[in-house]
């Protein structure tokens, strides 16, 4: 099974069995290897219940197209990435749907140097490729000899190269909640943790695809409600929970006050300016002007770009970025394949609190005091062109730009509005110099974007 409809922007995601099936995915491991070519890929896969059989026939199809395959298992999508950077490869899979529920299956594809494969950069060809192999079910004419597919244990590799973004030896023995949410976090932070001299409550370890406790994805409010009350209960100097893949992490102060992804990109910039003076730093269209401000402040260049991985990744490389942060919880740096990574950051969290010697609430308090943001707030529209060129119009005596979406810059408020890249939604993240403005303006908008 193999419907057109899972190809996304970025990736590809779908129902399993109804959607997307093995024999699509072998489909698709083979269109992959015959359009782009790649003579060695790694493939990995998450802990989904469809995730083993799902790889299986993505390996078999790459490598009867005449890819060698380094199959690494059972891993978080940031280890494929490193799999494919750090050993110099021209590709990579990861079978997973990241923070879907437990019905969906999917993958992450990639080319040399972990660049991602997505809508604009390839992703369509594969797909065309792949439904017509589909529907000839892998009849194919094979233009080079079959590949193999062989055991690779990055792992060793993967925990050195973490590891490295700090220096052990300046962290204090924190209490940290960690919510795993029985994704991939409970199979990658035990060989990292044993390093660590922190104290670590560990909840929802036991990887499991049927996800029997919440959905792994923290952006959701339902999916937080855990962590923060565990990590008061706990009286935890920080929570921190996963999302499926792993990749992203989301972290509660010791208040049980959940923190911003644009705070977060604020306070990392600080950390990577003191290490590397000077340096580039990348935040989406969507951030508090606290990311900008601070990187300013702190004497780096900081430089906006548009919402999605594919375009963090190409403009890191261009610029030769050092960090980039995104406002859902994805952080990329340049010493990791230019990749997004979960556990860095949440290294990195950890050595911040150690060295300022404060909770992080109190390193929090400034930029809480300074700039009041609204998150990111989704309303379903029957035509999105339509209700962007009013949100213009309406808006028309601030600063519009329109890097990814529509961007409105007062003095002392701004907002972004997005469209969705698979549904008829728009995106409102907006932010003003007192929490009062900033409702009154929230409400404002709104009311444009519904009218």
């Amino acid at each position: 099974m193999l419907d057109p409809k899972v190809f996304k922007a970025y990736d590809v995601r779908g129902l399993y069995r109804d959607e997307l099936d093995e024999q699509g995915a072998e489909a698709i491991g083979r269109a992959y290897v015959e359009q782009f070519e790649p003579r060695r890929v790694a493939v990995g896969r998450d802990m989904r219940l469809s995730s083993p059989t799902m790889q299986e026939a993505f390996m078999r199809g790459a490598a009867a197209a005449g890819a060698d395959v380094l199959d690494l298992g059972l891993v978080g999508t940031e280890m494929v990435y490193f799999a494919v950077g750090s050993l110099g490869l021209e590709g990579g899979a990861m079978v997973t749907a990241s923070h879907n529920p437990k019905e969906y299956t999917g993958m992450k594809l990639v080319r040399r140097g972990a660049l991602p494969v997505g809508g604009d950069s390839g992703l369509l060809d594969v797909r065309d490729r792949a439904m017509s192999d589909a529907d000839m079910a892998g009849v194919r004419h094979l233009t080079r000899p079959e590949g193999t597919v062989e055991e690779h244990d990055i792992w060793p590799a993967y925990v050195e190269r973490v590891l490295s973004f700090v220096d052990p030896s300046t962290l204090k023995p924190l209490r940290v909640v960690i919510d795993a949410a029985n994704g991939m976090a409970g199979t990658m932070l035990p060989p990292v943790l044993e390093r660590l001299p922190v104290g670590v409550v560990r909840c929802y370890f036991e990887p499991d695809g049927s996800f029997p406790n919440h959905e792994p994805n923290p952006l959701l409010p339902e999916n937080r409600k855990f962590i923060v009350a565990k990590t008061l209960e706990e009286g935890a100097d920080l929570g921190v929970a996963f999302d499926g893949d792993a990749d992203r992490c989301f972290f509660v102060d010791d208040t049980g006050e959940f923190v911003p992804g644009d705070f977060v990109t604020a306070l990392f910039a600080e950390s990577v300016l003191e290490k590397e003076p000077g340096a580039k730093l990348i935040y989406d269209v969507r951030a508090s002007r606290a990311v900008p401000d601070t990187i300013e402040r702190d004497g780096g260049v900081a430089l906006m770009n548009r919402v999605g991985h594919a375009f963090i990744k190409a403009r890191m490389r261009k610029d030769d970025a050092s960090f980039a942060g995104e406002v859902s919880g994805h952080y990329y740096f340049r010493d990791f394949s230019q990749a997004d990574s979960g556990v860095v950051p949440f290294l990195l969290m950890l050595e911040l609190i150690s060295k300022r010697d404060r909770p992080l609430s109190e390193i929090l308090a400034p930029l809480r005091a300074r700039y009041f943001i609204t998150g990111e707030i989704n309303t379903p529209v029957p035509d999105v062109a339509l209700k962007l060129q009013e949100l213009k119009e309406r808006y028309a005596d601030g600063r519009v730009t329109h890097l990814d979406g529509i961007s409105v810059d007062f003095d002392d408020w701004h907002f972004n509005v997005r469209p969705s890249n698979t549904e008829p939604l728009l995106r409102l993240n907006l932010e003003a110099t007192s929490e009062e403005l900033m409702e009154q303006k929230r409400d404002e908008v709104l009311e444009v974007i519904r009218s």
